[in-house]
């Protein structure tokens, strides 16, 4: 106990001041006696630190491939294909761009999505893509692995076109016994196509490759405003004209916008009422 000045005992506070010692040769602040250490308070003491696994470069790619998937469900994005290529297996492999955005990201469908949707991909179209992300292992990238397309230009023509195709198959167009038989040896043969583009040649080419014959070029836009129904109107013409075998629609390939026309219910009527075989060749094989 400490003395003030008028004489009276005051407690003396203990001094926790680290290993600081009394003259008692006791650590001051504490019970224990000086050099005992100190003991637990209830708490296990820490554990020493563990080096991580350390994990070869397929493995990486593995985990950063199980963490993605189970933490990303079903997306939709928006972008705009580049780089389409459909490989022999049936996939589609692509890049997704952004529309506004210097960001891309890789791309795939598989041959198991809906063969529509498969049909909808198409270099530069803007779409909307329903799928999921993951890790392409083998090297380390990022990629949608797409299942489906909710929107693009290119689907809304499709639409149209399968409506058209189904109220003219009710109809009877399409019915097999409408079919004209070609001629074995035409002597003459119509092709409907622009004065100016390479289908005209490519027909020539193959066709007095065959043998002797005769081309009449019958000049007709192959797209734009208008151009179905000029086509239409040159389907007609064409049928009334003497000495002709056959004709040939033509033009050479294009996006589904640039073909739009020969999709037209005037140019399949027209044909339908014609009373000479015509042979469709539009586009290239992607495009049929």
């Amino acid at each position: 106990m400490a003395r003030d000045r008028a004489g009276k005992q005051t407690p003396q506070l203990p001094l926790f001041d680290g290993g600081a010692k009394s003259s008692k040769g006791r650590a001051v602040g504490t019970n224990r006696p000086a050099g005992e250490p100190q003991r637990a308070s209830g708490k296990r003491p820490a554990e020493p630190d563990r080096d991580p696994e350390v994990l070869t470069v397929a493995g990486l790619d593995r985990l950063l491939k199980r963490l993605l998937e189970g933490a990303t469900a079903s997306v939709r994005v928006r972008g705009e294909i580049s780089g389409l290529h459909r490989a022999g297996s049936g996939h589609a492999y692509f890049t997704l761009k952004d529309e506004r955005e210097d960001a891309l990201i890789d791309g795939v469908m598989y041959r198991s999505a809906p063969a529509r949707a498969r049909q909808l991909l198409c270099d530069g179209e803007s779409v909307v893509l329903t799928g999921r992300v993951t890790v392409y292992a083998p090297r380390g990238r990022l990629q949608l692995v797409a299942d489906d397309v909710l929107g693009s230009a290119r689907g809304a023509l499709l639409e149209r076109l399968e409506k058209l195709k189904a109220k003219l198959a009710a109809e009877g167009l399409f019915d097999s016994d409408r079919k004209q038989l070609l001629p074995t040896n035409p002597q003459c043969i119509a092709v409907l196509t622009s004065r100016d583009g390479a289908a005209i040649h490519d027909v020539i080419r193959v066709a007095f490759s065959r043998g002797p014959v005769r081309i009449l070029l019958v000049p007709t836009p192959v797209q734009g405003a208008g151009a179905a129904e000029r086509i239409a109107s040159a389907i007609a013409t064409t049928d009334q004209l003497p000495g002709m075998d056959a004709m040939i629609v033509t033009r050479g390939g294009g996006s589904a916008e640039d073909l739009a026309a020969y999709n037209d219910e005037a140019v399949v009527r027209a044909i339908a009422a014609a009373g000479l075989p015509v042979v469709s060749a539009v586009g290239h094989e992607v495009d049929v």
